[in-house]
């Protein structure tokens, strides 16, 4: 998501019996709202890196460090650069013997429990409530 662009129409006229009334957009808009837009995406990658960290599997808290490292806030893509995430996160179980709440599928499983608290915030920053 990062650089959010906006194509401006010109301005629009609508006439009809005895009415008739055109739209313009604010200049300022593309700005306003990229930037909004922009900040609510930097909101949504960092709560997923933040409610997912308890849930990944931690021995060394190298994996965790990597998605940290390996992902621009405000981009859309929360990437875990460990070689052997991918595995972490596909082909082990879903809890660990040294802590339930951590292992495989950790941003499915980070979802169920925040996805709300991450719209809401999202919605929020990019002003839609």
């Amino acid at each position: 998501m990062a650089g959010v662009s906006f194509n401006i129409p010109g301005p629009i006229t609508a006439s009809s019996v005895g009415f008739t009334g055109s739209l313009e957009w604010k200049p300022e808009f593309p700005s306003a709202c990229g930037q909004r837009f922009s900040k609510a995406q930097k909101f949504v990658d960092s709560e997923v890196l933040r409610y997912g960290d308890p849930l990944a599997p931690k021995v060394t808290g190298f994996l965790i460090v990597t998605g940290k490292l390996g992902t621009v806030l405000g981009s859309g893509v929360v990437s875990y650069t460990a070689i052997y995430a991918a595995t972490q996160y596909y082909k082990t179980a879903q809890t660990r013997p040294y802590d339930a709440n951590r292992g495989g599928r950790w941003f499915e499983r980070m979802k169920v429990r925040h996805k709300q608290d991450i719209l809401e915030g999202a919605k929020r920053i990019a002003g839609g409530g």
